[in-house]
């Protein structure tokens, strides 16, 4: 592999969405296929970098390009290895379906829907890909300037109200992040986060509690973004008022802050770190804790299906976030897990919500949302064989047609339910397994209240679904079939027989997540690997 890959998904998509600027507002359909286009391309690129990380042994299996061609530490420095392509794959897949997804309707909302997507996109993959603090800031404020277009697309009040709280809290995590930056590098004097973690043992102990400071301010901001309770109370509001697609995209962008924890706590203060060992582990696990039980209470309390998907988004946050502070290889192997199964369920969730809504809005008449072409096909109706019961309206109480969309409904809402609340034997009930006995490892206290309540919010999730199941499905026996095109039922099929293949190849993915765990435990191979990058050597001919 070719280290240039590397910058590849962060290059596309920022060239792609100035090539649609430069194409001005109108060519839609152009734009379309061209975003479409840029991040199957971008999707695929990630894919190689996963296999290929995969096919290395633990010590040779990091990609690192260094876009300026300068010397580490001093020039920005890419990174691939199992955690940063896991979460391009998951970028690139989550990316692609919900794109698609838009095609249908939500691409019509609003101008320039197709660039602030691309850099969307660009900023998650920057900010998985980079290995530096302030590249990390840059791509981080570059997904969420994209974020705040995309959130308000499509108009509202509710969503103008709700990008209100979304914008006013993440500048001030921002504020944060730059304030925690600005004391770490005074410090260390490096912002790389291999030459940080490798210079932190040689911190003074007078200036001890200044990194800790600088660490815990950082460590706010990506709290904030990932949806700690009490940081949190913008997160039901501005997802649930999102469109169906975005939506679906933000389903990722509470794991980046989860990435960024993950990357730099187990980075910086690992067991070796002397006195700034676990620096803060009692706090991610009594945080995420809180975070857990926060979003299990909503979910039950919820009333409507998209504060319902959006709080089972704080329950995932919630659950990683403790899991991460106990700082347990085995522990981490069924979080990651779990990470992706969560990610891919939530996606599918938040598109799933506004398709079986439908059946609320008009059933008949000429503000249907299809225009007849490109729906699902509905099953023949059949006269009822003879001898068969039928009810006060001469209907067969058996045998009756299901129509294909109610079908469809029907089916991913139990599978989307299914991985939300953990049960076998979906993908959620595998990784939820997975932690479950690496805590029953660990019997301490903090790891009994977590076992407990990953059991009780799998309960709570559960019956708020199950609810909603038989307010949808079964308590509406007249209504109508909403109409559904194919190219918004395909995205969601496709996350969830992605979440159905985790349970299929289950031993190579918890492979997969187990050694990410163990570079991750294990920071030195990351240490080494980016202080040994060299700038190429010049050419014969070619300016040095």
């Amino acid at each position: 592999m070719r280290a240039e890959l590397v910058v590849v998904p962060v290059l596309l998509p920022l060239l792609t969405a100035g090539l649609m600027l430069w194409a001005g507002e109108g060519r839609r359909h152009v734009k379309a296929l061209l975003n479409v286009l840029s991040t199957s391309l971008s999707l695929a690129a990630a894919v190689t970098l996963l296999v290929w990380v995969q096919s290395q042994d633990a010590v040779a299996a990091f990609g690192i390009y260094l876009p300026g061609n300068w010397p580490v530490p001093f020039g920005i420095v890419l990174v691939a290895d199992h955690l940063s392509a896991l979460m391009a794959v998951l970028t690139g897949t989550l990316g692609l379906a919900t794109l698609l997804y838009a095609l249908a309707r939500w691409q019509h909302a609003g101008v320039h829907f197709h660039v602030l997507f691309q850099l969307q996109l660009m900023g998650l993959y920057g900010a998985f890909l980079t290995a530096d603090l302030f590249n990390l800031f840059v791509f981080f404020e570059v997904l969420l300037a994209a974020s705040y277009g995309l959130l308000l697309h499509g108009g509202g009040n509710a969503r103008v109200k709700s990008g209100l709280h979304y914008i006013a809290i993440n500048l001030m995590a921002s504020l944060l992040f730059l304030i925690g930056v600005a004391v770490l590098y005074g410090v260390t004097g490096t912002l790389n986060m291999a030459d940080i973690a490798q210079k932190l043992q040689a911190v003074p102990t007078s200036d001890r509690g200044l990194l800790h400071t600088g660490a815990a301010i950082l460590a706010i901001a990506f709290l904030a973004k990932a949806g700690l309770w009490p940081l949190n109370f913008w997160l039901p509001g501005a997802y649930s008022a999102a469109s169906a697609p975005v939506a679906g995209l933000f389903a990722i962008l509470t794991k980046v802050g989860v990435y960024a924890l993950l990357r730099l706590w187990t980075l910086c203060f690992p067991e070796n770190a002397g006195a700034s060992a676990h620096f803060g582990g009692g706090a991610l696990i009594w945080g995420g804790l809180a975070t857990l039980a926060f979003g299990a209470i909503g979910m039950l309390a919820s009333q409507q299906l998209a504060r319902l998907a959006a709080y089972s988004v704080i329950a995932s946050s919630g659950t990683l976030i403790a899991a991460i502070g106990f700082d347990a290889p085995a522990l981490s192997t069924g979080a990651l897990f779990y990470l992706v199964s969560s990610t891919l369920a939530g996606g599918a969730m938040f598109m799933l919500v506004e398709l079986m809504e439908r059946s609320r809005q008009v059933e008949v008449g000429p503000q249907q949302i299809d225009d007849g072409r490109d729906r699902l096909p509905a099953f023949f109706d059949a006269a009822p064989p003879p001898g068969v019961n039928l009810d006060d309206n001469e209907d067969a109480l058996i045998g009756r047609a299901i129509p294909g969309a109610l079908a469809f409904l029907g089916v991913t809402f139990g599978i989307c339910a299914g991985v939300v609340a953990g049960l076998p034997p979906f993908s959620g009930f595998v990784a939820k397994l997975a932690m479950l006995q690496a805590l029953l490892q660990q019997g301490t206290r903090p790891a009994w209240a977590l076992f407990a309540l990953v059991i009780v919010s799998g309960l709570f999730a559960a019956t708020a679904l199950i609810r909603v199941g038989i307010r949808h499905f079964w308590g509406a026996a007249n209504r109508a079939s909403p109409k559904l095109r194919v190219i918004e039922t395909l995205p969601i099929g496709a996350l969830l027989a992605g979440s159905m293949m985790l349970v299929v190849w289950g031993e190579p993915a918890l492979r997969y997540a187990r050694d990410t765990a163990d570079a991750l435990h294990n920071p030195e191979r990351y240490i080494r690997a980016v202080m040994s990058a060299r700038p190429l050597s010049p050419q014969p001919g070619e300016a040095p």
